[in-house]
């Protein structure tokens, strides 16, 4: 692409003409200017712009310097000598633009950039003598003449070719760039991974702990701004869960909370997490390895290689990582009822296991402006779980028995996905097309095996034991086609459209049996059995336009989407289908740009939560005797409107501050909703059941912080705080349901670099007390507790003030041709004040959990990279097709 004329520009260039062309005349008349003094010796209207490219790859060159000297007039000495007019340095894709410059005179263009050859051109805008302004003249040939000398002071110099120079590269030192932890965007927040050592051998979830707006709980489970945001990898939606991504292969982590009409509608009134991984297509080969263990004996592994050649970009990696969790729980719950009981329960146990993930992928380089790329990863992992639960039951007041539930469980999952994608780029930079498939796949397998155990006070048999087996399984299939359109129409104006379908089909079975005393056998019920399969079927698309007006920046977008659930329940000849008429959800994005680095946005979106099949299946779950679990086909989806409100400003070297104010408004939410009802097993009996419901609304609002700052030389902070308010309103469901809770939590992350390549990572967070997520608690890897997971996530419940720190220290080495290793040591909740604590309470009970998780765990990782890199890695200091391992030049 070569640099067009500002529009601007462009319009008062007739103006410029008018007297620019009658300066021309007299100074191409006999005699011209007497003199030419110094002043008005030229006008200076004069562009010329152009491209800087690779003579063998036609490819743009980044970060090139390009200067125009000119002859000047002396004052002091009364002699013309050569100096520089103007300098530049190229945009990314090659683009320079020199203007303000001489319209008369002959100049010398000089190209430098490391790695290459300097480039000398002799150039002019060509001004030539011609007829004159007169009377002979026609006003046709005025004016012809006119726009010829506008066409003349405002010149394309086209592809400019250098050549790669061949000089020895044994004295150039190649070191990683120093890319900031946390960069700010216009629509997002980016983390860079690579900044983040604590989380250095373990998964995704440790990453989410450590990045401002995310609070992650003591199970893993994430949420932004009190509500769960879409998982994406690599732009695109996953069956991959945070705890199955290998924390070593995450390049960056993009957190998106009020995305536009371009993403998904569904996700409700929570953002996305889009977490991108590594991907290298550095001409040459490089790669590493990865090795670390535990102080509870467990290892983690690593490798990756990556090797580019002409038109050819292979990559592959591969991570094993074993995990050993440990895990306990206080439970007390009061029931309430005319017999009012009393339930405490001690719960201690241990998850053991490994996964496992592969990923590779090509790129062929069609040519300049045509690319496919095909992605393919596999993983999968073993876990087997023990629990062991006291509970010591009361009933007025009295103490009736003792029980002891031993729990043995074992899971596997396995996850095939692949990407095969095109792009093909238009002349233009930024005009592009782009279509991609993506298929995921997804299979699991579960059991569990339960005994119980009831002693009378005295510790004798109250009944005989009590065995329970559950064993499932479930298999995911996802298949998202996706298509997208990006043209930049000029400087001022960009038109963005595509298309999406996502098919996702589910098949699930849960077999649930007893043992049979007198067979001496376990018995099937299929009364409380399930096998059903489920298609979620979305299609959607969008268009966006944005503008600017001097210090404004406008885009608008509206989406459309359409949604139908087919379910059917194996075996017992019951199916449900529930469809949604196509909806439509506008976005809009204002920013006001006050200043270079500092800039205001007021943003709005509309998006939507369908209720998922779990939520409308309308069977009885019993796979929990005291719990049992039941949807509603009768959940309408949940609409949210957000509006977000920020200042930004980047107020010195690597210093940003952003503000934010958000308002959310949600109408039929859809909540957890507990009622009393006759056990459909003992119909004497009377049972809690869990369900779902549209409760009237819910509005949250708060105001996040955010500051990133150089304190000293050697030393980065980002601190975050997020003040928010949420309220539900549930009067439709009772009367006087209404749940609110103001709370507030703060982020700390220090980096600090220490001589002799050492560096510390200290960070630490805390949550106050909290209102319960909406549907939320409980469950998570391993474990959960015989009240069902400890959290209900009804409309009533909070949790208590909690908050923790981690620690690390990472040793580096470099070496002249770019090998790298390093030693990392680091613990998580190094002061062991992680603890869950949670109240929740209905018309049925109140009960109080604590929880705690893998407190003091010491890690220790090695790392070492290698490669032999081309010459041509040394084009650019860093583009944007570099930004995974950017590189800075040092010669010795």
């Amino acid at each position: 692409m070569r640099t067009k004329t500002n529009p601007q520009m462009k319009k008062f260039l007739p103006i410029l003409a008018g007297f620019i062309f009658p300066i021309i005349i007299i100074a191409q008349a006999p005699g011209g200017f007497q003199g030419r003094q110094a002043g008005n010796q030229n006008m200076n209207a004069g562009h010329f712009y152009g491209k800087i490219v690779d003579s063998k790859t036609n490819k743009g060159i980044e970060a090139a310097t390009v200067q125009l000297i000119g002859n000047r007039f002396d004052t002091t000495t009364k002699k013309t000598r050569e100096v520089i007019l103007s300098a530049v340095l190229t945009h990314p894709n090659g683009d320079f633009s020199l203007e303000n410059l001489p319209v008369f005179g002959n100049f010398k263009l000089h190209v430098s950039v490391i790695g290459y050859k300097d480039y000398t051109q002799q150039i002019s805008f060509d001004l030539k003598s011609g007829r004159r302004n007169d009377a002979n003249n026609s006003a046709a040939d005025q004016q012809d003449r006119m726009q010829q000398m506008i066409g003349m002071i405002d010149k394309d110099l086209g592809n400019i070719k250098i050549e790669a120079s061949e000089a020895n590269l044994g004295n150039i030192t190649v070191t990683a760039s120093a890319k900031p932890f946390f960069e700010m965007g216009v629509d997002r927040k980016i983390f860079n991974v690579d900044k983040n050592i604590v989380s250095t051998g373990q998964t995704a979830t440790e990453v989410m702990k450590q990045i401002p707006s995310l609070n992650v709980d003591i199970d893993g489970n994430v949420t932004l701004r009190n509500a769960t945001p879409q998982l994406f990898v690599d732009g695109r939606p996953t069956t991959l869960t945070l705890d199955q991504i290998p924390a070593d292969i995450i390049d960056k982590v993009e957190l998106i909370t009020n995305p536009s009409a371009k993403f998904d509608a569904s996700g409700g009134n929570a953002g996305i997490l889009n977490i991108v991984l590594k991907k290298n297509i550095k001409t040459g080969y490089n790669g590493g390895i990865r090795a670390g263990v535990d102080s509870r004996g467990k290892i983690n592994t690593g490798a990756d290689i990556n090797f580019r050649q002409n038109k050819l970009n292979f990559f592959l990696n591969g991570v094993y990582n074993q995990r050993k969790s440990k895990f306990t729980s206080l439970t007390d719950r009061d029931n309430i009822s005319d017999s009012p009981g009393y339930v405490h329960l001690n719960d201690k146990g241990i998850s053991d296991g490994y996964f496992s993930f592969i990923r590779g992928g090509m790129d062929y380089f069609i040519d300049n402006r045509n690319t496919i790329s095909f992605t393919g990863n596999f993983n999968r992992g073993s876990f087997t779980t023990t629990d062991d639960q006291l509970i010591d039951s009361s009933l007025n007041s009295v103490y009736i028995s003792h029980s002891d539930r031993i729990t043995n469980s074992k899971s596997n999952f396995r996850n095939l996905g692949t990407q095969l994608s095109f792009k093909h780029n238009f002349e233009k930079n930024g005009h592009d097309l782009t279509a991609d498939i993506t298929y995921n796949k997804s299979k699991n397998t579960n059991s569990s095996y339960y005994q119980t155990n009831t002693f009378n006070p005295d510790s004798s048999p109250k009944y005989n034991p009590f065995l329970q087996q559950t064993t499932g399984s479930g298999e995911t299939n996802n298949l998202i086609i996706q298509s997208d359109y990006e043209n930049p129409v000029d400087d001022n104006h960009k038109f963005e459209a595509g298309v999406r379908a996502a098919i996702r089909k589910n098949t699930s079975e849960s077999i649930q049996s007893f043992f049979n005393d007198s067979t001496g056998e376990y018995i099937n019920i299929p009364s409380i059995s399930n096998n059903y399969k489920f298609t979620d079927e979305v299609y959607a698309a969008y268009a966006t336009y944005t503008f600017k007006t001097k210090k404004w920046n406008y885009q608008l977008g509206l989406r459309a989407e359409s949604s139908n659930y087919n379910g059917t329940l194996l075996g017992k000849d019951s199916s449900f289908k529930v469809s949604y008429p196509i909806s439509f959800f506008p976005s809009a994005f204002i920013t006001y740009r006050i200043a270079d680095k500092q800039d205001f946005q007021l943003n709005y979106s509309r998006r939507i939560n369908r209720p998922n099949f779990f939520q409308l299946l309308p069977f009885v779950d019993y796979s929990d005797p005291q719990n049992l679990s039941v949807g509603n086909p009768g959940l309408k989806p949940a609409f949210t409107n957000s509006f977000e409100l920020s200042y930004d400003k980047g107020y010195s070297k690597n210093a940003n501050f952003l503000a934010t104010i958000y308002f959310k408004y949600s109408t039929d939410l859809i909540t957890r909703y507990q009622y009393i009802g006759k056990s459909p097993i003992n119909p004497g009996d009377t049972v809690v059941f869990n369900t779902y419901a549209n409760a009237n609304s819910s509005v949250s609002y708060g105001l996040e912080l955010t500051n990133k700052n150089t304190i000293a030389k050697i030393w980065d902070l980002t601190l975050n705080l997020n003040l928010y308010n949420s309220k539900i309103n549930g009067t439709n469901l009772e009367s006087d349901l209404t749940n609110q809770q103001a709370s507030w939590f703060a982020k700390w992350n220090n980096n600090i670099k220490l001589p002799n390549k050492f560096s510390i990572q200290f960070s630490g967070n805390y949550q106050s007390k909290t209102v319960l997520p909406v549907g939320g608690g409980g469950g998570g890897r391993g474990g959960g507790n015989f009240f069902g997971g400890g959290n209900f996530g009804t409309t009533q419940g909070y949790i208590f003030p909690n908050y923790s720190f981690d620690l690390a220290l990472r040793k580096e080495w470099q070496w002249k041709g770019g090998n790298s290793a390093s030693v990392t040591l680091s613990m998580n909740d190094i002061f062991r004040t992680s603890i869950s604590k949670t109240y929740s309470a209905s018309h049925y009970f109140t009960q109080v959990s604590e929880r705690r998780r893998d407190p003091q765990v010491l890690r220790l990782n090695l790392n070492y990279r290698f490669g032999k890199l081309d010459t041509s890695l040394f084009k650019r200091k860093n583009t944007r097709a570099d930004q995974s391992e950017g590189t800075d030049i040092q010669g010795n």
